[in-house]
């Protein structure tokens, strides 16, 4: 209609309109070039040429054969981390990378033999870094390092408070399978039908699933794949360099006192205090991984407990408390040691829990007004908003709408995993009623979808936080003389499953998402990796176990010192604090203020200046640990510093990987030790450091034997 009037109207009018149609036409030139431009950056584009295998060709035997080996791997390197420090970096990027190595060498192995069927897709990596760190997950949601053990014979020992037999329950092989069977699988089917929220709806973020999401895309492009090809490389190389330090070290270890890992780096009053380079390599590659912040925070809780408040401390031996108590005694040094750790732990937990709470509930709020309220937006039921969006959100939201995961599969899977839970567990522990377990699991999906979108804002899973808060309220519900010591812990772990694999799924559903993998290929990964790990962790940690007879002994190689401290949480909780050496309480009231303050501040200064304050939870661990791990990890962050100095890019692109050989080598050395140990072949030599007057006190005495 408006070209025509322009044509009636006269030649003035057919030259504007042609200026207009000019106009028009530069317009619209401009947009297909801006067009253009955003393509070259969309990374569906890239794969807009390759197929997108159904949900069950991305379920490959390959896949979990895979699966399965690196599962083992990881599994040992977690439990070695619960039972030394209990630090455990993300696994993820080392489970995207050796799960592409793997798969792609036997992929061209059988393109050479002109045997392959089906091509190796990203949707497949997905599947198997996401069924890699299901199954290692459970190495520390099951409680190896902390919950379960502390309720052994051998940490209760460490306590004078309900060390009596209904609190005390030790490891065994088939009740640990047990138990974690009836309670890893609720935390997968308590969070599906909302999977559309968290993902699509709210566009949650979930930092690690997003960069593990990337890294496999980047995987598959060929620039991708041929960096990928150069970080394994390196992977391998420092992943035998560690795997053979950790092998020479071994010769030198005949006794518990011996080696390089007590080498008095600094001097011998230094070593005293726990400061020394242990030459651990796992810990060196653990502190590349870990952010500079982390590291320096620990380095800061050394210098405060080791190196000023525990001399402090001991020299009111006497006063404060006795003097001919064994160093390790909880009413002794000790005490203050592990407690105002606690302080600090709760202080920032506590705070963090209440922070991404309100977060939280401020974000769901500011949804709800966005939407209809009269619906509740659950994955089965799509979304008829008409939004404008880009080519690869509407790709990635077609795919992850397509293969449904029904609404009555994830409730009645929760009903009778739940059923099923609260009638086994009071077989397996008889101080947890079935009462305890029905309150638990009531709460329990609120709590999986506030740590679920907690994590998904922040990065930041706070399913210890939740399982600690079961430890107190279970326990102290339980009492003291009803076995509320070994209920507050079993409680801790059905919490802490839940709420921790919920994320996890959630996470893993994002980096499905983002890589075209369909929900239900995820969701069947995440549950035979969970299955896989439910075996595979207990039966690692009774390698451990029945290797090495030291293991949770203070002082020595896998102290599990987050057993202790689980315990003595559960012992607060149902006994009360009447138990705590002379002003340790003040102390622990002051840590716990202090721990709120610095987060405090951390919040109100901004990123610019907070990034400057250390951590409380980080500073909290080497209180009852040491200050050894925390060198290691300090000279991790600068070897990482100095690389990056000299060549950033480089660094960026490889120290991951070779921070995870260093890591791998020297955990997947602990199984052939575990084995040797387990044949009682013993290293030929100790390798000691005495003082000037202790050497010539030995020497003496041996010149008088000979």
């Amino acid at each position: 209609m408006e070209d025509n009037k322009h044509i009636e109207n006269g030649s003035d009018e057919e030259f504007a309109s042609t200026d207009r149609i000019i106009t028009e036409i530069k317009t619209t030139k401009k947009e297909e070039e801006e067009e253009e431009q955003q393509e070259i950056f969309s990374i569906e584009k890239v794969f807009e040429s390759q197929e997108v295998p159904a949900w069950r060709d991305q379920l490959t035997f390959r896949a979990f054969f895979v699966s399965f080996i690196l599962g083992i791997m990881f599994s040992f390197i977690v439990m070695k981390l619960n039972l030394t420090t209990g630090i455990i970096p993300s696994l993820n990027v080392s489970a995207g990378l050796l799960g592409f190595f793997f798969v792609k060498t036997w992929t061209k192995f059988l393109e050479k033999s002109k045997m392959l069927k089906q091509p190796f897709t990203r949707q497949e990596n997905t599947v198997i870094q996401t069924c890699v760190v299901a199954t290692s997950g459970i190495a520390f949601s099951g409680g190896f390092g902390s919950y379960l053990f502390g309720m052994s014979e051998v940490i209760a020992k460490q306590s004078e408070e309900a060390n009596d037999p209904q609190n005390i329950k030790n490891p065994r092989l088939g009740w640990m399978i047990g138990f974690l069977f009836v309670v890893s699988f609720l935390g997968l089917f308590s969070l599906v039908p909302l999977r559309k929220i968290m993902i699509i709806d709210y566009k949650l973020i979930y930092p690690s699933g997003t960069a593990t999401a990337h890294l496999i895309n980047s995987f598959h492009t060929p620039e991708g794949a041929k960096l990928a090809k150069k970080q394994v490389k390196a992977l391998g190389k420092f992943f035998t360099f560690s795997f053979l330090w950790g092998f020479f070290q071994w010769f030198f270890t005949a006794t518990e006192a011996c080696g390089f890992k007590n080498f008095p780096t600094f001097g011998l009053k230094a070593y005293e205090n726990t400061f020394y380079f242990d030459f651990s390599a796992t810990y060196v590659g653990v502190g590349m991984i870990c952010p500079y912040l982390v590291n320096i925070s620990l380095l800061v809780g050394s210098i405060l407990s080791w190196g000023i408040m525990w001399p402090l401390i001991d020299a009111k031996k006497g006063d404060w408390y006795r003097a001919d108590l064994p160093p390790k005694n909880l009413n002794g040094l000790q005490g203050y040691r592990v407690f105002l750790a606690i302080a600090l732990i709760l202080g920032d937990g506590l705070y963090n829990f209440f922070k991404v709470m309100s977060r939280t509930l401020s974000a769901i709020i500011q949804q709800l007004r966005k939407r209809d309220t009269t619906i509740i937006p659950v994955a089965d039921r799509p979304d008829l908003t008409t939004t404008s969006i880009s080519y690869d959100d509407r790709r990635r939201t077609e795919l992850f709408l397509k293969d449904q995961i029904p609404f009555w599969v994830a409730v009645g899977g929760y009903l009778a995993v739940a059923a099923i839970s609260i009638g086994t567990l009071p077989q397996i522990f008889s101080q947890l009623k079935w009462y305890y377990i029905f309150v638990a699991y009531i709460f329990a999906p609120v709590l999986a979808f506030c740590n679920a979108y907690g994590a998904g804002l922040t990065d930041w899973s706070l399913a210890s936080t939740y399982g600690k808060l079961a430890i107190f309220t279970i326990g102290a519900w339980a009492g003291a003389s009803n076995g509320g010591v070994i209920a507050g812990l079993a409680a801790c772990g059905v919490m802490m499953s839940i709420v921790s694999t919920a994320s996890d799924l959630m996470q893993d559903f994002k980096t499905g998402y983002l890589t075209l993998a369909s929900p239900r290929s995820m969701f069947v990964s995440q549950v035979i990796g969970t299955a896989m790990g439910c075996v595979i962790a207990p039966c690692v940690f009774w390698l451990f176990y029945k290797a090495f007879n030291s293991i949770g002994i203070p002082g020595s190689e896998y102290s599990a010192p987050n057993a202790l401290v689980y315990r003595n949480m559960a012992i607060l909780g149902v006994d009360g604090f009447g138990s705590l050496p002379k002003h340790c309480l003040t102390l622990c009231y002051a840590f716990f203020a202090s721990a709120i303050l610095i987060n405090g501040v951390r919040d109100a200064v901004g990123n610019k200046v907070a990034r400057f304050i250390p951590l409380p939870m980080a500073m909290a661990i080497p209180f009852y640990l040491g200050s050894y791990f925390t060198i290691d990890m300090c000279v991790g962050s600068l070897i990482l510093f100095v690389w990056e100095k000299m060549n950033k890019v480089q660094a960026d692109a490889f120290a991951p990987a070779v921070a995870s050989g260093l890591i791998c080598g020297d955990g997947i050395w602990t199984l052939p030790q575990s084995v040797l140990s387990l044949a009682k072949v013993n290293p030929p030599i100790c390798m000691k450091f005495l003082s000037r007057g202790t050497n010539s006190k030995v020497d003496n005495f041996l010149e008088k034997l000979s």
